[in-house]
């Protein structure tokens, strides 16, 4: 008899158990915009798992803006942005990123994820060394198997198990690829050290700003400017499904590097292109960045405060640096039951369980807006100290 290859599905029962167990954390219908507070299967939660860090999602210039594409152009561009899908609106927005980011130029990608898969495959071919941080984000991860090349890992902002690899792989053309902001972990990329060693072993450095565009640096362009050094990022990722309240992933570089991303990478060729609606909200949302940094200072504020209350309770906040706060709580049932004991307290959260994290260190996933209130955080602090003490953690 054949093998079934169905039969790794019929045997999946992980998602049934949790259910059974009434602490199924996952594909929640969410009914209404998702500011600090939002309505999720039937009733009102506050929001702390959200990537909207400077609350422009529900901005009213940026829904005008994405209306207004919308009524000029349509609800799709009816092809990849390689043939018939590339309108002047998405060649002003990424003149508008690459500007804004100090790159010649730079291309739009329909997704975040896209843009990784795509630009790592293409741009490191047999032969050739990617070399990763343990902890960089599934789309960074994907795109180096995609690729020709060679994957090499360190261990996490470990900079001497960075500098072996760099050696051991010395002579050969070399990619070093890291998070700017990790975004399970909260903390920022040892950039400084990191290019230095880039330099000494003569490799290019590819940063993903994705959860730093808009909340660290000067007006928001992320790690090379919260470090002054823009100039030593060779390749700058963002996505814009986070500050920039959209969805869609940018690369900047050179020019020379981007027209043969924009000719070679497959995600680009074969994907429909981003649509006008979402890139109107990318245009907007940009402006709004650069002309409102109070909300950047009020971001930082809170993620600050809440940091140093988890401290204070208890919690064990990791490394966090940014509006990304996780909580290390235990086994993944553990997690799963705060999930629960949160949501029930109306308090929307992320548990994050194996092989996201290593076994037994399962987290709570924060992260914050600025349109958080002190009211929304009081209520947050609350619940997280009840369920806290509840099951034992603090």
């Amino acid at each position: 008899m054949s093998a079934d290859i169905f039969e790794k599905c019929l045997d999946f029962h992980g998602a049934n158990d949790l259910k059974k167990a009434g602490v199924y954390p996952y594909f929640h219908r969410v009914e209404s915009q998702q500011g600090p507070e939002t309505i999720v299967d039937g009733n009102k939660k506050v929001v702390v798992c959200s990537n909207n860090y400077l609350g422009l999602a529900s901005h009213p210039k940026v829904i005008e803006a994405s209306m207004e594409a919308a009524k000029k152009y349509g609800t799709s561009g009816t092809g990849s942005r390689f043939l018939n899908g590339t309108s002047d609106l998405h060649e002003k927005v990424e003149k508008k990123f690459a500007k804004f980011v100090g790159k010649e130029d730079a291309i739009l990608f329909t997704t975040g994820h896209h843009s990784n898969l795509g630009s790592l495959s293409c741009l490191v071919g047999k032969g050739e060394i990617l070399v990763t941080d343990k902890l960089d984000h599934a789309s960074i991860i994907d795109g180096c198997r995609l690729s020709f090349g060679d994957m090499v890992r360190f261990r996490h902002n470990d900079m001497a198990d960075l500098e072996r690899v760099l050696k051991k792989n010395e002579g050969k053309a070399i990619l070093i690829v890291v998070d700017g902001i990790f975004s399970m972990e909260g903390d920022i990329a040892n950039l400084p050290e990191i290019s230095k060693l880039a330099k000494k072993y003569g490799a290019r450095l590819f940063v993903d700003e994705a959860h730093s565009i808009g909340v660290i640096g000067k007006d928001g362009k992320g790690t090379g400017s919260h470090f002054n050094l823009e100039e030593n990022v060779d390749v700058l990722m963002a996505t814009a499904s986070k500050s920039l309240a959209s969805i869609g992933g940018f690369i900047a570089s050179r020019a020379e590097v981007i027209d043969y991303v924009k000719h070679a990478a497959r995600p680009m060729i074969f994907t429909a292109s981003l649509p006008p609606a979402c890139v109107g909200a990318i245009d907007a949302a940009l402006d709004l960045m650069i002309q409102e940094p109070e909300r950047r200072v009020k971001l930082m504020d809170t993620a600050n405060k809440m940091k140093e209350a988890f401290k204070a309770m208890g919690y064990d906040t990791n490394h966090s640096q940014s509006p990304i706060i996780p909580l290390t709580v235990g086994s993944d049932m553990v997690a799963f039951k705060m999930w629960r004991m949160l949501f029930d307290e109306g308090v929307f959260a992320s548990p994050v369980v194996t092989p996201a994290v290593p076994e037994g260190q399962a987290i709570i996933r924060t992260s914050y807006m600025a349109t958080h209130t002190d009211e929304h955080l009081d209520f947050i602090l609350d619940k997280f100290s009840k369920v806290g003490k509840a099951l034992g953690i603090i």
